[in-house]
């Protein structure tokens, strides 16, 4: 299979780098990215996502390309793509400013790719979409631009991506795959592809719309789930009890679900349920516990901004023109990723209220929050606060002296993570 099959992985990012590292030990991969500094990050063997294995990463680029044999290589050129068979999309499927599926990413890249489609090829998609996006919405560009006809002259496949980006326990070849082809012949085939690389095994869905929406349906329901336990702590917050120790008291049951309260960003649990959502409202169907989970979700950061300047005034703070530090911007601990973070909501609400805010993130790449948001980063900590908000739970945050950060400003210190000393903090989701 190895000499047979040339792959391209299309998007080398959290999602598609792993993916090209894994295939590009056992196969000959063109790792493909329309980002020509990011290709030539990869060519150096550096990756500033952090989510590659370098060890791998060189193994791969140092491959036996030269027979055909495996190998990974990079190129930001389409040309390129026409030596392979096999296309693997992992391009970004974001949402616009109304909340509605962003699809110019991989409609994007279905052009291109329809412009170097050959008689057999098949065309897998790992984007996470609504049910029906590939064969209604991916599939006529391809035939469009290539003048083939689909399950005739071409296939496709898809197979939801499973990375979790920062954890480096749950990688790639440990989370088990669903597989989809759109006949049962390339069900086989691209099951059998990724069988060869994931030691967890796979799960052969039965039609490509079926793992379209497992994958919709996997961060839906988390996001339902965390919808509750933050309805929770609103209500707490009320009523003057720590959500916290509810949780833990609740959790001693066998079969309670241990979430925990929070901001809900990422690539995948903010942003899948609208793609589930503007399906179902496409067939007249309007849902409400989806959409009301979103709702609770999208608002804490005004709750976490508005709970902070309640807290200010009680201790006698000044508002207008006081100094609010945050902890983190990333979307999740001990990692860069920035995608959807909604610490900015925090940051809006507080910049409303007149406060001078500052953020503080090891992590994060200033350049990408600066492009991305337009917001500064702190390079160090070195100024006193009003207030300070754990946003993010980064290893590095139990490290800090929270005493001297607050030394003679008796500043209110809010932990949205549970994650510091319940002594030391004023408040905490």
């Amino acid at each position: 299979m190895s000499s047979s099959k040339r792959i391209a992985i299309i998007g080398l990012g959290y999602v598609g780098l792993p993916l090209a590292i894994e295939f590009g030990k056992k196969y000959h991969v063109l790792g493909f990215d329309i980002n020509k500094s990011r290709i030539e990050e990869l060519q150096r063997g550096e990756d500033h996502t952090r989510e590659a294995d370098l060890e791998g990463l060189h193994l791969a680029i140092t491959g036996d390309v030269a027979n055909n044999s495996f190998g990974l290589e990079f190129s930001s050129d389409p040309i390129s793509l026409e030596q392979c068979n096999v296309f693997i999309v992992t391009v970004p499927t974001p949402i616009d400013h109304y909340k509605k599926p962003d699809l110019v990413p991989l409609l994007k890249a279905s052009e291109m790719l329809g412009k170097v489609l050959k008689k057999g090829d098949i065309i897998i998609y790992e984007s996470t979409v609504y049910p029906g996006c590939t064969e209604e919405d991916c599939v006529p560009v391809l035939e469009k631009i290539s003048g083939l006809k689909f399950n005739e002259d071409f296939f496709c496949g898809y197979s939801p991506e499973r990375i979790n980006p920062g954890d480096k326990l749950n990688t790639l070849v440990k989370i088990k795959k669903v597989t989809s082809g759109s006949t049962p012949q390339i069900a086989e085939e691209v099951d059998g592809l990724y069988r060869s690389i994931i030691t967890a095994g796979t799960f052969k869905a039965s039609s490509i719309k079926v793992a379209e929406a497992s994958k919709a349906i996997e961060n839906a329901q988390r996001d339902v789930n965390i919808s509750f336990v933050n309805e929770l702590a609103l209500i707490f917050d009320r009523i003057g009890i720590d959500t916290t120790e509810v949780l833990e008291a609740a959790g001693t049951k066998w079969n309670f679900l241990k979430f925990k309260p929070g901001l809900v960003g990422g690539h995948c649990i903010g942003v899948d349920p609208y793609y589930l959502a503007h399906k179902a409202e496409s067939l007249g169907y309007h849902p409400q516990v989806i959409l009301s989970g979103r709702r609770v979700n999208d608002n804490m950061g005004m709750f976490v901004a508005n709970k902070v300047v309640k807290l200010m005034i009680k201790k006698g703070h000044k508002i207008d023109g006081s100094r609010v530090l945050i902890l983190g911007f990333t979307f999740k601990e001990n990692c860069p990723d920035v995608r959807n973070s909604r610490v900015i909501d925090i940051y809006k609400e507080l910049i409303q209220f007149g406060v001078q805010v500052c953020i503080y993130d090891p992590h994060a790449h200033a350049a990408d929050v600066k492009e991305e948001y337009d917001v500064e980063l702190l390079p160090v900590l070195n100024e006193k606060y009003d207030a300070i908000i754990l946003a993010v739970a980064h290893n590095e945050f139990l490290a800090i002296d929270f005493n001297t950060l607050k030394s003679g400003v008796d500043a209110v210190v809010f932990d949205t993570k549970a994650f510091l000393s319940k002594e030391l903090v004023d408040g905490r989701l």
